[in-house]
């Protein structure tokens, strides 16, 4: 039997980066690019390398290029994560699986280090391929944390729940990440909602910003749990930011959305501005321009924001196609999770 599963980029709507800091958030997934695992049955476990894995290049250019695109370390070390912390959850969990090996290989589709989730997309994915080979469920929550372990603790990647639990919801979802309430449960507490085909979203990247969003948080981990108010300010604001967006969105009242927004992103230079590049705030202002509104999808390298009509849309993909930025319409996925 041959196991195919997938998982989507994530783009953070509104509430990001308070995720990581007991905030509220709302996301969702979009299903233009892909993170695809295929396992089958073998005699010996092994993990096959991707593209991005290869150490074979032309020149030391093509070198420089991978690693501008990939960093260090390709996808192999997330399959290796994810299959080290599965067998952990099962160990720990006192699940006895069957005694079988596999073969498992990834692809992804989704642009790279560019604030979109494409880590935890791979990760996502070879998690479900992992519970159904060995016939084992796991409700979202619960998966979403298993990701998330496999990120902080096996691969010391900075990282907060929300796109793991959009990711694994495969629906968009209001998060609230409360702290009590965290602590008792182990989880959030988090609402599948409906984004209206009405509320139109682009999403935007430009692949020469591929970075990693490990600097940046670091940073705000160390100035939240120090107690600098502005932090702890900017906190509570991206919360009541993600519940006045909900609230709008059950109304239907789309005025107040750009204005949301535009804020969301405004308030993140505010805080985190020395580390906030040139060209990252170049894009917010090239969408601006033309009248659409901009905020990051995550730490960085895309940004998503609202358009009125198709006359601004064709000036948004202009403007940005000129300085060499991609504009996409988001097809947000609303299967619900798999598991």
């Amino acid at each position: 039997m041959i196991i195919e599963e997938s998982a989507y980029p994530r783009a953070a709507l509104v509430g990001n980066p308070s995720d990581g800091y007991h905030g509220k958030t709302i996301a969702f997934v979009f299903r233009n690019y892909s993170a695809d695992v295929t396992l089958y049955e073998t005699p010996e476990l092994e993990l096959l390398l991707a593209r991005r894995d290869s150490n074979v290049f032309k020149n030391m250019d093509a070198l420089s290029e991978d690693v501008r695109v990939y960093g260090y370390y390709g996808g192999i070390r997330l399959l290796k994560a994810a299959v080290n912390r599965f067998n952990r959850f099962c160990h720990e969990s006192g699940i006895r699986i069957a005694d079988r090996n596999f073969t498992m290989r990834y692809g992804s589709t989704i642009p790279n280090r560019l604030g979109l989730a494409g880590s935890s997309a791979i990760i996502t994915a070879a998690m479900r391929a992992l519970f159904k080979f060995y016939e084992l469920h796991i409700d979202p929550a619960h998966l979403a944390n298993l990701v998330l372990a496999t990120e902080r603790e096996e691969l010391s990647i900075p990282a907060g729940l929300q796109d793991r639990v959009a990711q694994a919801y495969n629906t968009p979802v209001y998060m609230d990440f409360d702290k009590e309430y965290m602590e008792l449960h182990g989880i959030g507490r988090y609402e599948p909602i409906v984004i209206p085909e009405a509320l139109k979203l682009y999403v935007a990247y430009r692949t020469d910003l591929a970075e990693g969003s490990e600097i940046l948080h670091s940073r705000l981990r160390d100035d939240f749990e120090s107690g600098v108010p502005e932090v702890l300010a900017a906190m509570r604001e991206w919360a009541d930011m993600t519940v006045a967006f909900k609230k709008a969105l059950e109304k239907g009242d789309f005025s107040v959305i750009p204005g949301i927004l535009n804020r969301n992103f405004d308030l993140r230079v505010q805080v985190c501005g020395g580390s906030v590049s040139a060209m990252n705030r170049k894009m917010v202002e090239l969408a601006r321009s033309v009248g659409a509104s901009a905020k990051f999808t995550g730490s960085g390298g895309a940004i998503i924001g609202t358009y009125e009509d198709e006359a601004m849309f064709a000036r948004l993909s202009a403007v940005c196609k000129s300085h060499g930025i991609e504009v996409i319409k988001p097809d947000i996925v609303t299967e619900g999770p798999q598991l």
